[in-house]
C-alpha cells in the first residue's frame, strides 16, 4: 500500500484543478513523445534527470515502467500504462472534490489579499461552463457597479442539482445551479423533482446557458449507438450518474419519453460522480456509453451522439438580487467577452445569460390563472 502526500502552490495564472504527480507527468511525456529524450524536452528537463527519475521510481514501486532499446521508440510497460489510466480515472472521479478544495483555499486567500472582494458561494451541478466562468472572474475583471469597481470571486461547490437547491434553501449558499431538458412540462419527473424545492415569489431564475446532452461513446462509435433504443437493443454497458444529479433526472426523463424502463439499461446501477468520470470510464473501456455533455466527451477523446437540448439555470432567493456580489455576477454574465467564451465550449451557447427570467416561462409547472366560479 503506497501512501499519498498532497501539496499546492500559489500562482497568478489559472490552471485546471488537478493534483499533480511528477511520475505521471514523466510517463505522459515519454508516452506522447515516444522517447526519453523527447519527453525530457517536452518537460524542459535534462535527459539524465528524466532517466534517473524513472529508474528511481522503478526501484520505489518494484516494477518496470518503460521499455527502451537503442534505436527504438520508448514504450510504457503494462504496469506503466495501468498507472496512467488509474491516475486519470481518479482525477476524473475526484474532480468535483478537488475543485471544491481549490475553491475553498482560493476563497480564503481572496479575502486575505483583498477584503473588498465580493465572494459569491454557489452550489451547482458539475458544469464545464461554470468552471470557465469562475476562471474568467478570477482574471481580475473589475466591473463598475453604481460607479464603484467591483471584484468578484465565485466560490463554487459542485454537487448534484437537487442537493444544490437544497443547499440554497438551507442557507449554505446564495445561489444554486441546476439543469432541465427543454420542453419538459407538467406531470413529468422533472416537475416532481424540482417543483417542491422552488417557490414562485421566493426564488428567482437567472439565465445561464443552453447545452447538449448525449451519449459519450468510444472513438468511431464501434457499436453504432445513435439513441437510447440502440443502447438497450445492443445491451451496451452503461455508466449512470448518482442519485440527486441533474443528469440522472435527464436520463430517466429521456427513458420515459422513449418508453424504456431503467431495468432495460445494462449498467443502470453503475454510477459515476461527474461527466468527466463517466467519460473516463468509457475511455478506459469499463463501459460502452454514458450520458453526458459534449465538452467532457471531447476532453476524453470520445465521440459524442447528441440526444437532447437542456437549459442550465442559476437560482437565488429574491432578496439576494440586491447583494453587490450577485449584481456583479449578473453584469459579468451579460458581457460580450463572457458570451464569446462560453460559445467556444463544445455543446454550449449563451442563453439569456445574466437575465432574471419568469419562472413560469422557464419552468412551466405553475398555473396562476384563477378558476372561474
Amino acid at each position: 500500500m503506497h501512501r499519498l502526500q498532497l501539496n499546492y502552490t500559489l500562482s497568478k495564472d489559472s490552471s485546471p484543478a488537478l493534483v499533480r504527480n511528477p511520475l505521471i507527468d514523466l510517463l505522459q511525456a515519454v508516452s506522447s513523445q515516444g522517447s526519453i529524450s523527447g519527453g525530457a524536452r517536452a518537460l524542459g528537463l535534462s535527459y539524465r534527470h528524466v532517466w534517473g527519475e524513472l529508474k528511481r521510481w522503478e526501484n520505489e514501486l518494484g516494477n518496470e515502467l518503460v521499455i527502451w532499446e537503442k534505436g527504438q521508440s520508448a514504450l510504457l510497460t503494462e504496469f506503466g500504462n495501468k498507472l496512467m489510466w488509474a491516475e486519470r480515472q481518479a482525477q476524473a472521479r475526484l474532480a468535483p472534490q478537488i475543485e471544491a478544495l481549490r475553491a475553498e483555499l482560493e476563497r480564503s486567500y481572496a479575502l486575505a489579499f483583498d477584503d473588498s472582494v465580493h465572494v459569491v458561494t454557489l452550489y451547482a451541478s458539475h458544469d464545464d461552463a461554470l468552471s470557465a466562468l469562475r476562471e474568467h472572474a478570477l482574471q481580475g475583471i473589475a466591473l463598475a457597479l453604481e460607479h464603484e469597481p467591483v471584484r468578484l470571486h465565485l466560490d463554487i461547490r459542485f454537487t448534484g442539482s437537487v442537493d444544490a437547491i437544497r443547499a440554497l434553501n438551507e442557507g449554505r449558499c446564495v445561489m444554486a445551479g441546476f439543469h432541465t431538458l427543454l420542453g419538459t412540462g407538467k406531470k413529468t419527473l422533472t416537475e416532481r423533482t424540482y417543483k417542491p424545492l422552488l417557490q414562485p415569489g421566493q426564488h428567482k431564475i437567472i439565465g445561464f446557458a443552453q447545452r447538449t446532452q448525449g451519449l459519450m461513446v468510444a472513438r468511431g462509435n464501434p457499436l453504432g449507438l445513435h439513441s437510447l433504443q440502440d443502447m438497450v437493443q445492443h445491451r451496451a454497458r452503461f455508466a449512470n450518474r448518482t442519485l440527486g444529479s441533474g443528469t440522472r433526472v435527464v436520463l430517466d426523463e429521456l427513458l420515459a419519453r422513449a418508453n424504456l424502463l431503467p431495468s432495460e439499461v445494462n449498467g443502470y446501477a453503475h454510477t459515476e460522480p461527474s461527466h468527466a468520470a463517466v467519460a473516463q470510464a468509457v475511455a478506459a473501456c469499463q463501459c460502452d456509453a454514458g450520458l453526458g455533455i459534449a465538452a467532457a466527451a471531447q476532453q476524453a477523446g470520445l465521440d459524442f451522439v447528441p440526444l437532447a437540448l437542456e437549459r442550465y439555470h442559476l437560482v437565488c432567493l429574491k432578496s439576494a438580487l440586491a447583494q453587490p456580489g450577485i449584481a456583479a455576477l449578473l453584469q459579468l454574465l451579460q458581457t460580450q467577452a463572457w458570451q464569446d467564451k462560453i460559445a467556444a465550449i463544445a455543446g454550449y451557447t449563451a442563453q439569456d445569460s445574466g437575465q432574471v427570467l419568469s419562472m413560469r416561462k422557464v419552468l412551466p409547472w405553475w398555473d396562476y390563472r384563477r378558476q372561474k366560479t
